[in-house]
């Protein structure tokens, strides 16, 4: 998943920013609201945590301009406030969440996979595709029973594929949604990833789930 970070603070922002990356997460960082929304009005992102006191433009307003614009992400804010008052109108502006300072970070962790899996047609932290299953919760991995070792960024491009079972996910797509801005890679990162993550899904089984649409992408089925 691609996550925007819009906070002032620059200790907490680089501190989000680790803590998601570690995650699997692919992370862009900005520090006031002009910025955020510029990022949020340009870019696919799977979900956003705003500050709601930043320069330039508060949250409130980012969400607001975003929302009447029919973006419809998930939006967790942070905030200092902690009033009742304070909570509803974050609410009420159309945020999905709202966390306040000071916080713990697997806190902040779980409720970002609540308020994605609430938008997604995954209604369960466990996604199963014949025998492989994946907790976007625990970021296990089985396959057969048998638990897999993925890096962050394998068991993020197989997430990605397993929230879009049978959808054709072209290199482009991939870059675009588990890399953020700062991306310099090389143009065949992404199928060097592809075939790591081969060898540890499809190796050893005659049933191959992780396929290749050539002169499209790639995209995970099961075989019938």
């Amino acid at each position: 998943m691609r996550i925007l970070v819009a906070e002032d603070e620059q200790d907490l922002n680089r501190l989000l920013v680790r803590t998601l990356e570690k995650e699997g997460y692919g992370v862009d960082a900005c520090f006031d609201g002009e910025e955020a929304l510029y990022y949020l009005e340009n870019t696919e992102y799977d979900a956003a945590v705003l500050d709601i006191m930043m320069p330039k433009q508060d949250g409130l307003t980012v969400l607001r301009k975003i929302r009447s614009r029919g973006k419809e992400l998930p939006i967790m804010f942070l905030t200092a406030r902690d009033s009742i008052a304070d909570r509803v109108n974050g609410l009420d502006s159309g945020a999905d969440d709202y966390l306040v300072k000071p916080f713990d970070l697997d806190e902040l962790l779980a409720r970002i996979r609540t308020m994605t899996r609430k938008r997604s047609p995954h209604t369960s932290s466990v996604i199963t595709i014949g025998d492989l299953t994946l907790d976007t919760g625990s970021h296990r991995v089985r396959r057969g029973g048998k638990q897999i070792q993925l890096s962050s960024r394998e068991y993020a491009i197989l997430e990605y594929l397993c929230m879009n079972p049978g959808i054709v996910l072209s290199r482009e797509k991939i870059e675009n949604h588990i890399w953020n801005y700062d991306y310099s890679g090389g143009s065949n990162v992404v199928d060097v990833y592809i075939s790591y993550l081969r060898k540890k899904i499809d190796g050893g089984h005659s049933r191959k789930l992780i396929r290749t649409v050539w002169g499209s992408g790639w995209m995970i089925k099961e075989e019938i």
